[in-house]
């Protein structure tokens, strides 16, 4: 009996001391994981702690650091877009258009073709290059105007578009579809105040003996008013070969200015019709934006644009109560021409010598 509580005894003893290194090796993994958290909890709570700062001393410090991020981005963005634009640009070279300065001889106007005139007395108040040869775009189409209205045609007249109307020489568009029907006054009205090609083309197309004689009356009223440098080879002025001189133009903006009909529609400021061919409601606008103005008495005014000729306006207008005569060809900008005409009028109102020269 005694030597069975001898064995148990030792084998309770080497249990025992087999067990204290498991558990001291287990307390020290324990403590070893307790000190690793330890040393990453303390940056957890830092970072809670700095969060719960930014939260409750401001909101803003987490908006700023959005924002922040935000503007670095874009910054970014803007920095490559410059990069690009300035390795688009790096070889192209422009030079600003500047107007001359307005003095007393020169009212400082960018169009490269230029006749000021005073109707009443043919006085020139300035020029220049007033007798080079130039095409002379949609201006063309006041002298369509007085081509039609010189054969007393009826203005009430049903008139309708045709395949032959459409432009195929700078394919320009038009809403004035093929079918669609006026009257010729309403087409003569569409050409004079919006330039409508359809509308000029119609009107040379149902003249009596057609395009080829409506072009030949266009040719004697020119040679009639003294335009020998003049050429017309169409009604819309869309080819490049109907030309002239500012002074040529000079004589058929004065012809033109006769015509009641041409006053009335080269200075409407718009026109609305309803379309035969879809019924819907169609309105046209002046070209030139001058005619809705109250500060000026405009007699007779046409707007051109083709390539080969740039941007043009002739006018006549009373400026210091007196007709003043403006031809403006080939101007490079879109509001160049319109800007042109306020310099010329403020030119003759503010310039004591060419006052006296207008009258």
């Amino acid at each position: 009996m005694s030597k069975l509580i001898n064995s148990l005894c030792i084998l309770i003893s080497a249990s025992v001391i087999a067990y204290t290194p498991l558990s001291f090796a287990a307390s020290n993994t324990k403590e070893s994981k307790s000190t690793a958290s330890a040393k990453k909890s303390p940056s957890k709570k830092s970072t809670a702690t700095a969060k719960s700062k930014k939260t409750s001393n401001s909101k803003t410090s987490t908006t700023a650091k959005t924002k922040n991020s935000k503007v670095t981005y874009s910054s970014r963005n803007k920095n490559i877009s410059k990069a690009a634009i300035a390795d688009a640009r790096k070889d192209v070279h422009v030079t600003r258009a500047v107007a001359a300065r307005i003095d007393p001889n020169n009212p400082g106007l960018q169009s490269s073709g230029v006749l000021i005139l005073n109707e009443q007395n043919g006085e020139v108040l300035f020029e220049k290059n007033a007798d080079s040869i130039i095409p002379i775009a949609s201006i063309t189409k006041l002298m369509t105007a007085m081509v039609v209205l010189d054969a007393r045609l009826p203005l009430n007249e049903l008139i309708s578009i045709t395949e032959a109307d459409v432009d195929s020489l700078k394919n320009t568009s038009s809403r004035l579809q093929v079918g669609t029907t006026l009257t010729r006054g309403e087409m003569l009205l569409l050409a004079l105040m919006s330039s409508e090609n359809r509308a000029a083309s119609a009107l040379g197309h149902h003249f009596p003996g057609g395009k080829e004689a409506f072009l030949r009356k266009m040719n004697e009223k020119a040679a009639q008013l003294g335009m020998r440098n003049s050429r017309f080879y169409d009604s819309t002025g869309l080819t490049p070969h109907n030309v002239s001189t500012p002074r040529e133009l000079a004589l058929m903006v004065k012809a033109a200015q006769r015509y009641p009909e041409i006053h009335q529609f080269s200075t409407s400021s718009e026109y609305t019709f309803a379309s035969n061919m879809r019924g819907n409601m169609l309105t046209y606008r002046n070209t030139n934006p001058l005619v809705k103005d109250a500060d000026w008495d405009i007699g007779v005014s046409k707007t051109g644009f083709i390539n080969e000729a740039g941007r043009c306006i002739v006018m006549q207008a009373m400026i210091n109560n007196k007709p003043v005569v403006m031809i403006l060809m080939d101007s490079d900008g879109k509001y160049t021409r319109i800007g042109d005409v306020q310099r010329v009028r403020k030119w003759i109102e503010s310039n004591q010598m060419a006052k006296l020269r207008a009258g």
